[in-house]
């Protein structure tokens, strides 16, 4: 079966060996994820004083399995089940959710946090591929 030509970077002349770049020329995977202000908008000192604010209105608990704020105490690295909660937007910025609204914010413990987020990349990413074809 024929092959196809090997390509050039993007970015120089050497050879391509993954997504139209060379080895020296990959994107870091996931740069920019963390960074508040540019995801959202809103710096991370607000992100901070929200993520007070939805605490106490909700009395520290998880708005999706209601599961307390674990004890700073007892952090563990490897245990996301004692990792302090995140502020999660209940209705995702892509489906047109807010992204300071304290109607639109809530703690979500890592474990429903992390299947929540899953769920919605898959609702993304299905939306992107209709949106392409």
């Amino acid at each position: 079966m024929p092959v196809a030509p090997p390509s050039r970077c993007t970015e120089c002349s050497e050879f391509a060996t993954k997504r139209g770049r060379c080895d020296d020329h990959q994107p870091i995977p996931w740069a920019g994820r963390d960074n508040k202000a540019d995801r959202y908008g809103i710096s991370s000192g607000v992100w901070r004083k929200l993520k007070r604010r939805v605490s106490v209105r909700d009395h520290g608990c998880c708005y999706l399995c209601g599961a307390e704020q674990p004890d700073p105490e007892q952090y563990d690295e490897t245990d996301p089940a004692t990792w302090p909660h995140d502020l999660d937007h209940l209705t995702p910025m892509f489906e047109g959710g807010s992204a300071t609204s304290l109607d639109n914010l809530g703690l979500a413990c890592q474990t429903c946090h992390e299947a929540k987020s899953k769920a919605e990349a898959r609702r993304a990413n299905a939306a992107r591929r209709r949106h392409r074809q």
